[in-house]
């Protein structure tokens, strides 16, 4: 199996993430895909990097005025008189995109602090002079992991970073500018009539709700801590089932805080369950090692041995897949959950 991976993807160092009333150093940092990498590569995966499929593969999932936006944040944001030396928002719109998850129309202001505030939805998304180049080539991974399988590969592990799976339509959140794993399902669509994505990430993928909610084609599953004290607060519940032609095709799995192995493993078994009964024809997997017990973002008791069991559970499908990444803070958690995942994966 490939691990697609391109190093344009460390140049994104943020150097604020604030979380608790105050601004702290970020979890989110390049040590993460390192560890990743060097982890996967000693296992005997190849490493290749990902080719430049042009801008349409994030287009398709997000609107061009966000795209657009990210693109040039960073220097505008550098005009303004005082400017840190990072782009972070200090205002917020009351109309969020909360009501309506789709993309919401350019917002009416012009200038750089408003359209922050449109565009970034927390104060976990701090970009930097070469943010837009790391995002771009996460993206790019997931699209080009996506294109391996439409080729004829069974599988292809996507080390997006940062990651992807709160990035709404035309917000960034979470440590998120663009969405990978909506990226690399979308890139499937051109083959398959129906795409699942299954996350296990310790937090909801709200943005990658939010992209597909109102879809038929693509069943969005999410087995994650409850949302009811814990990010993104907003989403994750389980009486959000799609809406329209997509009712029925979204499942959330909340887990109470301390749920260990015995949930995590129980989620992914209703999720691949209803995967299978909506007529899934390839998969793309969401994979947060986050919710293990050491991670510092963790209100979970999952360990190391859960990740064995998914990986058997989801490599058992034997359906054409994407491992996209996602969260995982703890390097030693991260350098031991995801080849665990990939060993039992590949049996």
């Amino acid at each position: 199996m490939d691990i697609v991976f391109s190093e344009t993807q460390l140049v994104h160092r943020p150097q604020q993430y604030g979380v608790h009333g105050r601004l702290v150093t970020p979890l989110e940092n390049p040590n993460r895909a390192e560890t990743l990498l060097e982890r996967l590569t000693g296992m005997g995966l190849a490493h290749r990097p990902p080719e430049d499929v042009g801008i349409e593969a994030i287009t398709e999932v997000h609107a061009g005025h966000y795209v657009e936006y990210l693109r040039g944040a960073w220097s505008r944001f550098q005009s303004l008189k005082n400017a840190g030396p990072e782009v972070l928002p200090n205002v917020h719109p009351y109309h969020a995109g909360a009501s309506a998850l789709g993309p919401r129309p350019a917002p009416r202001t012009t200038g750089i602090l408003g359209q922050t505030g449109w565009y970034i939805g927390d104060l976990s998304c701090a970009m930097g002079e070469r943010t837009f180049e790391a995002i771009y080539a996460s993206a790019m991974t997931a699209a080009t992991a996506a294109d391996g399988v439409l080729g004829g590969a069974p599988a292809a592990y996507a080390l997006c970073r940062p990651p992807g799976h709160h990035a709404y339509p035309d917000r960034a959140n979470g440590f998120c500018f663009f969405n990978n794993a909506a990226i690399a399902a979308q890139w499937l669509r051109s083959k398959y009539e129906k795409v699942a994505i299954i996350d296990f990430d310790t937090h909801h993928g709200d943005g990658t709700q939010a992209i597909f909610y109102d879809r038929s084609d693509v069943f969005v599953g999410s087995v994650h801590t409850d949302t009811t004290e814990y990010y993104p607060f907003f989403f994750g519940y389980a009486d959000e089932m799609g809406r329209g032609e997509g009712e029925g095709c979204n499942l959330n799995i909340p887990l109470a805080f301390q749920a260990g192995d015995d949930a995590i493993i129980a989620g992914v078994e209703r999720l691949i369950e209803a995967a299978a009964k909506f007529g899934v024809e390839a998969l793309v997997i969401s994979a947060g090692w986050d919710a293990h017990k050491d991670d510092p973002l963790s209100r979970l008791s999952v360990t190391e041995v859960a990740y064995s069991k998914i990986g058997e559970l989801i490599g058992g499908t034997n359906l054409p897949t994407v491992i996209v990444q996602e969260g995982g803070y703890s390097l030693a958690a991260v350098a031991e959950c995801a080849p665990r995942f990939m060993e039992a994966f590949g049996r």
